[in-house]
């Protein structure tokens, strides 16, 4: 008996797209990869490569072609240059206008703005929303999380799904609402199926939310997760060993600002043995806004 070929199973399909993050359609309309796949042609024709000539003739294919598209590179790209919305790869180009973006912003809403033209980021063409900050400007502690999650990408504000609700809760003990904090996060962008950002695009992120943090120019800083204590606090140390010892953000200008490490709500909601945890390092913040008045 001739076994015959199984096709592959929607269920199974939706199992693996699952399990890969991915949790929602960048089409409006389903499209078919299968049908795709068997329409195409077996075998591709290879590239054809024009020799080079003139000066580069002489040169080994490499190297001509190496020196011809360095020199194209160089003419064109100008300082400090806004790359491509279709731009994938981030680079150094990219973070120095980060950073000098960052630096030119006088007030929160400059900041936005720069924030919201700014195309060097990779994330920002698969997120939906710029998730820049709530809460209080004027307010004496800053809140700083990771990245935004699926809800906060929906609707452009920090912390409003199930990990926002517990926020609050664990501010609300403290006697703290968002009208008396400010809450931001390291990454403005959604990472595509909440992934961790790299090490290059927190790098390309980090002027933005140095310069938040100057600006709002909070008496206390919370980092909300290991993401935001590492990158802000200089360190490579686990949020668990970070977690509840004081250390300190220096901004640009040399302020000081104490900093308290502690673990994040989405942490907590899948480990909720260690709330106990959190619930030591939120009072900690309580005594220190206390003694600085």
């Amino acid at each position: 008996m001739t076994a015959v070929a199984r096709g592959p199973d929607i269920a199974d399909l939706l199992a693996f797209y699952a399990s890969a993050g991915v949790d929602e359609a960048l089409e409006e309309q389903p499209l078919n990869r299968f049908a795709e796949a068997a329409s195409k042609p077996p075998g591709r024709a290879p590239a054809t490569v024009t020799p080079p000539t003139g000066e580069n003739a002489a040169l080994p294919r490499s190297t001509s072609l190496s020196r011809a598209g360095s020199g194209e590179r160089q003419a064109a790209a100008p300082a400090l240059r806004a790359p491509s919305a279709t731009a994938t790869v981030p680079d150094e180009q990219q973070a120095a206008l980060a950073r000098h973006l960052a630096t030119t912003a006088a007030t929160l809403d400059e900041l936005r703005q720069h924030m919201a033209a700014f195309d060097g980021c990779n994330l920002k063409l698969t997120a939906k929303s710029l998730v820049f900050g709530d809460g209080n400007p004027n307010a004496a502690v800053m809140l700083v999380g990771e990245t935004p999650e699926r809800d906060e990408d929906i609707e452009g504000l920090p912390f409003v799904g199930q990990s926002g609700r517990l926020l609050d809760r664990m501010l609300a003990a403290i006697g703290i609402d968002r009208t008396s904090s400010y809450i931001a996060n390291v990454i403005p962008w959604r990472p595509p199926g909440n992934r961790t950002p790299t090490p290059h695009e927190t790098e390309i992120c980090r002027p933005f939310i140095e310069r938040q943090i100057e600006l709002v120019n909070p008496k206390v800083l919370v980092n909300l997760g290991g993401l935001s204590a590492n990158t802000l606090l200089n360190t490579t140390e686990a949020i668990l060993r970070l977690r509840g010892n004081w250390r300190v953000h220096t901004t640009a200008a040399g302020t000081a600002i104490p900093a308290m490490p502690t673990l994040h709500p989405a942490y907590l909601l899948k480990n909720p043995a260690h709330k106990k945890l959190a619930w030591r390092d939120f009072l900690e913040v309580k005594a220190k806004l206390r003694a600085l008045g």
